[in-house]
């Protein structure tokens, strides 16, 4: 069974979004087992510099490359990545299955994105859109989209 770790930078606070999540997780337990990891925003001011923005998504890049085990397939989730459609992501999913990969780990950065090392350890940039979302929105549309493709895959009937 495949591993799938989904790390965000940031808690979810609504009740409502965390009911969302944790419907797709329950969901996703049939294919694969999804890790949750939640790591905590740098603070920032209100209007913070670009060097303070830089600084923090640093501080939050090496927490975050060091809950990647060396093994996993990472996938940076930023808006100049590749787009997919649902099908594509889960080809995409089998492919990397079929050649032995069965680690795979999703990295949901803070508001101000993710830091330059984090997006070179990725092994695959992946964008949801060229839109802009809320992250708590980001994170149940990302679980949403792995039960989708695994659901592809199976040829189960949820996507129709």
């Amino acid at each position: 069974m495949r591993t799938v770790t989904v790390i965000c930078v940031g808690k979810c606070r609504e009740s409502y979004v965390r009911e969302f999540c944790a419907e797709y997780e329950k969901r996703l337990a049939a294919y694969c087992r999804l890790h949750a990891v939640e790591l905590p925003a740098e603070k920032l001011p209100e209007n913070p510099s670009g060097a303070q923005i830089a600084k923090s998504l640093e501080r939050e890049g090496e927490q975050i490359l060091a809950r990647i085990p060396k093994s996993a397939f990472v996938f940076a989730m930023c808006i100049e990545g590749k787009r997919l459609s649902s099908e594509a992501f889960s080809q995409k999913l089998s492919a990397l299955a079929l050649d032995g990969k069965s680690e795979l780990v999703f990295v949901l950065g803070s508001s101000y994105g993710l830091s330059e090392e984090v997006k070179r350890r990725a092994d695959f940039r992946l964008s949801m859109s060229e839109m802009t979302f809320p992250h708590r929105l980001a994170r149940v549309m990302l679980l949403e989209q792995l039960y989708r493709a695994f659901q592809i895959e199976a040829g189960g009937k949820y996507h129709k």
